[in-house]
């Protein structure tokens, strides 16, 4: 965070990955984020075929489940990661649909992107010029978040570089259309920096959007013979020469009133 923060800093690489199949249709990875030889973060990945896996849009407004909670409470998930946005009430700041049910507000301007999956798969949706309503019809769950890191028509749609740094979770949409699911390890990434990295990262992107991030960015990855489980810890922000951060406390997770998860169809 510290390197993240200074002026003229280089442009991050990808460092070398290799894509493991714990499950058919389900991989992952990390790739390592490189900035003048020395790894500063690290992608942690997962690529789902949606024509083997399903995807549930889901809100707990109580805001008493962490990641803990909810694979407790989903023991048959095999992804759990934190999803869009959400008011102080714990309920959805931006429309989403879970499990055929429509929540959040019914009037929405909405010009960055969507997640829907219904039984006949998922995909992300680019709303530049697109109604969100029609883009929802007939999806089973679907949400709406911002801003589009990778748009339809490859580049990166982000605010100016702010120096707002934070533990990032994403959404991707590869050649194959394949879903990437991703979390960034630490707090290395601004989101226009991140936007620009998985742009040039050899992951096929051919779309990108940005869930919520900072202390609230938890994974959790329940396969055969594979688990990881993460739950970020930073967010901070530079402005006029001071450092403010948001740390979560005793290492303890943050509750997620809003998560995505996977699970085997």
């Amino acid at each position: 965070m510290r390197l993240a923060m200074t002026d003229n800093l280089a442009d991050a690489q990808p460092g070398e990955f290799v894509w493991r199949e714990v499950e058919p249709g389900f991989e992952v990875a990390e790739m390592p984020v490189v900035v003048n030889g020395a790894e500063v973060d690290r992608l942690l990945l997962n690529r789902v075929d949606p024509g083997r896996f399903r995807f549930t849009v889901r809100n707990d407004p109580t805001g008493s489940m962490n990641i803990d909670e909810w694979e407790h409470a989903l023991p048959d998930e095999v992804l759990i990661v934190n999803s869009s946005y959400y008011d102080n009430m714990g309920l959805p700041a931006t429309p989403i649909i879970s499990e055929g049910q429509p929540s959040g507000p019914e009037q929405y301007d909405a010009r960055a992107g969507a997640f829907v999956a219904s039984a006949q798969g998922a995909r992300l949706v680019d709303l530049a010029g697109q109604d969100w309503k029609q883009v929802f019809a007939g999806a089973e769950n679907a949400m709406i978040a911002y801003p589009m890191l990778i748009g339809a028509d490859g580049q990166t749609r982000t605010a100016p570089e702010s120096r707002w740094l934070a533990n990032r979770t994403f959404l991707g949409q590869d050649g194959s259309g394949r879903i990437i699911i991703g979390s960034t390890k630490d707090a290395f990434f601004s989101l226009a920096r991140l936007a620009v990295f998985l742009k040039n990262a050899p992951l096929d992107l051919k779309l990108a959007l940005n869930l919520d991030g900072g202390p609230i960015a938890s994974q959790s990855v329940r396969l055969e013979g594979f688990t990881r489980k993460h739950h970020a810890k930073w967010e901070s922000q530079f402005d006029k020469g001071q450092v403010h951060l948001l740390r979560a406390p005793f290492d303890v997770p943050w509750a997620l009133p809003m998560t995505l998860t996977v699970g085997r169809k």
